[in-house]
């Protein structure tokens, strides 16, 4: 995977290997460099090595959910001023509350649309704004 450096790097986490495939290909397509993790604990390493600009992260995965590794993201002061989006298969009130009591800067709910996408990226990266209007 070549890595261009000025090319936004966005992490993807999830155990699904679908939304993983999907999320890769859009982002790839928008001119981003993505890093795909399975759960918590690939990611945690991946995130050391790469350093992305953002990260989506599920919150249903086994070994390390989308909440604990957010809380660990957020606590590191070499990341935490990562912009973490929570991937949700369901819009709920609760999760919402607890996803913002570990730092999680913006919810997106699955299945979600390439424009769903971006716009989240643009929220929380406007330098990315900026590059996506120049192409």
């Amino acid at each position: 995977m070549e890595q261009h450096s000025n090319a936004l790097r966005v992490m993807v986490i999830d155990d699904s290997k679908t939304i993983r495939r999907t999320a890769e290909t859009l982002l790839k397509n928008a001119g981003c460099d993505v890093i795909t993790a399975i759960d918590g604990f690939d990611a945690l390493a991946r995130i050391v090595d790469h350093h992305p600009h953002i990260i989506f992260v599920d919150i249903m995965m086994p070994r390390l959910d989308g909440y604990q590794t957010c809380a660990l993201v957020k606590n590191n002061p070499a990341f935490k001023s990562i912009p973490v989006i929570m991937l949700s298969s369901k819009d709920g009130l609760f999760d919402k509350a607890k996803g913002r009591t570990v730092g999680v800067d913006q919810f997106l709910t699955k299945p979600f649309s390439k424009e769903e996408l971006l716009s989240a990226i643009k929220a929380c990266v406007p330098a990315f704004a900026a590059v996506e209007q120049a192409h």
